[in-house]
């Protein structure tokens, strides 16, 4: 492909991206890999590079664009390589007309930056948000004696986390395909660390998802005690099988919760867990490095509907936890409505409950708990906090 050419199949990528965002259909990484698999005339550095130009594009447009090319023409206005593309030869974008729309810039829609700037997150923390995230893996402790760890990393601030570039293929490598290491970023692993999972303990993982913190307390607990991952999105459950087995881990239980009935249906294990880990759905401020186009998705109503939810699980939590046990409470989000907003209610609910503040090398504190940003910390953001059932 000429970079004319790749200048216009980001064009058709970012209009599918688009179309999806507007339908809540699937997320630009999928939309792009999709998007190339029936056109084998284009080589890696093709995918490479036409994958570049459209995330750029998407970071550097603040509402929804009106199109992929009004997207091409808002990253082209402040690069003029990309300006010089828009050559009207053959598989090439038409020559740019001066009259015609170019999408807004920006860090995020207007009532996200006015719920960002009340959460005490300013321009230059916000524009972070949509920096490249670096790589972050986990270190398996229950398979560290066959380790060898890929060249180009380095340290991190959490127990068992190294650092690569993005460009990294880390899935490519034995570390990886043996389980020795899993990919998570550093926040979400501090975020595990704050429950102190323990070896011969009942954990409870209310919202695992496919499983990334899951893992991480498996690991913890030397996969020895109870550990119970729940969840109501059955596809995203039935990852985690898989993923335990390359691990290592063989003490996960599963539990398919019914949306409104899970309290119910975790009945048997009211007052028995010493830790539940409540990570709620939530606007997913916190992780827009990682899929900025997921700002142009949320709406003031979901994310009215993100914070009632997270409200009735902290609820249903509660009443999981054994006296002297704890819970905490974890969203990759930075405004307050999903994070010390949503802490202050749960105390003001449950007052027999004690604020462990949370001690981690990184973080500020932020009502009742403790808040991550990539731009303070290097991390997603987050928002973690923990409760000590008296």
């Amino acid at each position: 492909m000429t970079p004319a050419a790749r200048v216009q199949a980001a064009i058709d990528v970012l209009d599918l991206v688009i179309e999806a965002a507007r339908a809540n259909g699937a997320p630009a990484d999928r939309i792009i890999t999709d998007w190339f698999r029936p056109r084998r005339f284009a080589g890696s550095k093709d995918r490479r590079a036409v994958r570049e130009l459209a995330y750029r594009a998407i970071r550097a447009c603040g509402d929804m664009p009106a199109s992929g090319r009004a997207a091409m023409l808002r990253l082209a206005a402040g690069d003029p390589e990309v300006t010089a593309l828009f050559d009207g030869t053959r598989h090439a974008p038409q020559p740019i007309d001066p009259a015609e729309p170019v999408a807004t810039s920006g860090v995020a829609p207007a009532w996200l930056m006015k719920r960002l700037a009340a959460s005490g997150i300013g321009e230059i923390e916000a524009r972070a948000l949509l920096d490249r995230a670096p790589l972050d893996i986990r270190v398996n402790t229950l398979k560290a004696g066959c380790l060898s760890l890929p060249e180009g990393g380095e340290r991190t601030v959490a127990a068992n986390g190294w650092r690569y570039p993005p460009e990294t293929r880390i899935e490519d490598t034995d570390a990886y395909l043996s389980g020795a290491i899993e990919i998570q970023d550093t926040g979400s692993q501090l975020t595990c660390e704050v429950l102190a999972a323990r070896p011969g303990e009942i954990v409870i993982d209310l919202c695992a998802g496919a499983g990334g913190k899951t893992l991480a307390l498996a690991a913890a607990m030397e996969d020895q005690g109870r550990l119970i991952a729940c969840d109501s999105d059955r596809t995203r459950l039935s990852r985690l099988a898989p993923r335990a087995q390359r691990a290592g881990v063989s003490r996960i239980e599963t539990v398919l919760l019914d949306p409104g009935r899970e309290a119910g249906e975790l009945a048997s294990f009211s007052g028995q867990a010493d830790a539940v880990l409540v990570d709620a759905p939530c606007s997913g401020t916190g992780t827009w490095r990682r899929n900025p186009e997921a700002r142009w998705r949320l709406t003031e109503r979901q994310l009215a509907r993100y914070v009632e939810t997270q409200a009735r699980l902290l609820d249903i939590a509660a009443g999981l936890v054994r006296p002297g046990g704890r819970l905490v409470f974890v969203t990759c989000s930075l405004i307050d409505e999903e994070g010390a907003g949503q802490a202050e209610g749960f105390l003001q609910r449950h007052p027999g409950w004690l604020v462990r503040a949370p001690v981690l090398p990184v973080g500020a504190p932020r009502g009742s708990g403790l808040r991550l940003s990539p731009y303070r910390d290097g991390t997603d953001g987050f928002f973690v906090a923990r409760f000590d059932l008296l």
